[in-house]
Formats: C-alpha cells, sequence, structure tokens
C-alpha cells in the first residue's frame, strides 16, 4: 500500500468525516454557481428548453411528424399544441419554481464534478490499478447520466406531457394546469432518467464489494424484468408509451450490467 494509502487509513472517523465535509462544500459550491448561471438566463431556460415540450414544433414532435409522413402515413404521429393554460394561483409561484429549476439544472451541469468529487474521496484508499478503474467510471457515469437526462427530456418527458396535457374525461372540463404542475413533471421524468442510467455504475460497485455476481443477475433476470416494469411505471406519467420506452433502455442496461459485474468478478 503507497504511502498516502497508509496516511488515508491512519485517519480517524472525525478526520474521515472533515474530508468528508470539504468534498460536499466543493460540491455544493459548484451546483450553486451553476444554478446562478442558469438562473441569469430565465426567457432561454423557460421558453425554450422547459415549456418547449408544449408546442408543436417541439424536436421530438416533428421527428416523430416527419418520419409519419415518410412512412406515407400522413400527419397520423404528429403531434398538435397541447390543449392546456399553464397558470400561476402563488404570488411567489413563479420565483420558486424559477429557483428550483435553476438547483435541478445547476445539480444536471455539475454532475460529472461531483462522480469527480466522489472519486477524489475514495482514491486515496484504492490501489494504482483501481484508480485507473475509477477514473473511467467517472468519465462513463457521466456519459450515462447525459444520456438518461436527453433520453428523458426528448423521448419519456414529451410523451408524458402530451398525454396528460390532452386527456380530458369531458368536453366540458377545461385543463388549467398550474405551472408548477408542468414543471415537476418534466424535471421529475428527466432526472430520474439520469439518475437510473447510473444502473451500470451501481452494479458495478455491488460486485466490487461483492454484494453482486453475474450468476446472480442471471439468476433473477426474470424477477428483474417485473421490477424494470414496476420501476417505469412509477417514474413515467401513467400512459403506456412512456412506460415501454422507458422500460427498453432499463431491460437493456440490466443485461449491460451482468457484462460489467462479470468483467469485475474476472478481474478479481
Amino acid at each position: 500500500m503507497s504511502k498516502s494509502n497508509n496516511n488515508k487509513a491512519e485517519m480517524s472517523f472525525l478526520e474521515h468525516l472533515e474530508v468528508l465535509r470539504w468534498h460536499l462544500v466543493r460540491s455544493s459550491i459548484v451546483v450553486v454557481l451553476f444554478a446562478i448561471l442558469i438562473f441569469a438566463f430565465p426567457s432561454f431556460v423557460f421558453d425554450e428548453i422547459i415549456l418547449a415540450q408544449k408546442y408543436s414544433n417541439f424536436w421530438t414532435y416533428r421527428v416523430f411528424c416527419d418520419f409519419s409522413e415518410w412512412l406515407g402515413k400522413g400527419d397520423l404521429l404528429c403531434m398538435g399544441d397541447i390543449n392546456f393554460e399553464l397558470i400561476n394561483i402563488t404570488m411567489s409561484g413563479q420565483f420558486s419554481m424559477h429557483i428550483m429549476v435553476s438547483l435541478i439544472g445547476g445539480l444536471i451541469l455539475a454532475f460529472p464534478y461531483l462522480l469527480f468529487e466522489i472519486w477524489k474521496f475514495i482514491s486515496p484508499a484504492l490501489a494504482d490499478k483501481e484508480r485507473k478503474y475509477a477514473q473511467r467510471l467517472i468519465f462513463s457515469g457521466s456519459i450515462l447520466f447525459a444520456v438518461g437526462i436527453l433520453f428523458g427530456y426528448f423521448l419519456i418527458s414529451p410523451f408524458s406531457v402530451q398525454f396528460l396535457g390532452n386527456y380530458q374525461v369531458s368536453e366540458l372540463v377545461k385543463n388549467q394546469v398550474t405551472l408548477g404542475s408542468f414543471i415537476s413533471t418534466v424535471t421529475t421524468v428527466t432526472l430520474a432518467c439520469g439518475l437510473v442510467f447510473q444502473l451500470p455504475l451501481i452494479i458495478y460497485f455491488l460486485s466490487k464489494v461483492g454484494l453482486i455476481t453475474p450468476e446472480f443477475m442471471r439468476k433473477y433476470r426474470k424477477h428483474a424484468i417485473v421490477v424494470t416494469l414496476i420501476v417505469s411505471a412509477v417514474i413515467t406519467p401513467p400512459d403506456i408509451m412512456s412506460q415501454i420506452l422507458m422500460s427498453i433502455p432499463l431491460l437493456i442496461l440490466y443485461e449491460f450490467s451482468i457484462f460489467v459485474s462479470k468483467r469485475v468478478v474476472n478481474s478479481k
């Protein structure tokens, strides 16, 4: 074990907590800085990103419409503007949503740095070869998170907004959706997808400490399918299309995680 590893091993519990505290402080500062940057551009963040899914010219809707025409189905897959009006019913509602969106955006943009801080905290206890693997995991985790965010924003969230926004039990009932409800739907689904896409990274660490093996994951594959469907139903609104779109990448990630676990076990 290297000298730095010995020093880390000799640290007391309180000293470890002090080190962890500073990692958390630096992480929080980076999140806040990104949040301030996002807060400074409300028109772009809300009009071009958050509220863009309300209108038919959103990228995903245009792609599906073009695909429908390419198949010769006319406007079968085209989606129009959503039939509801966004309203704010509290004095501080818009300001609160501005702060919340800024913090969530700051967390998303700072996520690679958060993984870096986690690596900095655990790296003194790792061997040189393990540090190299950990560095790759930071890059992989950042890529998976970004893919998950994009997947949630461009696929799951638009279909959720379309389904819930246009759903009516009667023509006599008009939809008036609060700003907080709309933003909560978009941000929750998008952020949940980014976190769910961290499954291979989680499986890596669980395999590293011996809690998960590829044989265990293969044995309970059928159970994993059921759990995947449940998770998809929880993090997506109650429409079948969103749940199917969420289930497919989760199952692919599960199979990839088996491969990751096998590599970890073989390396031991």
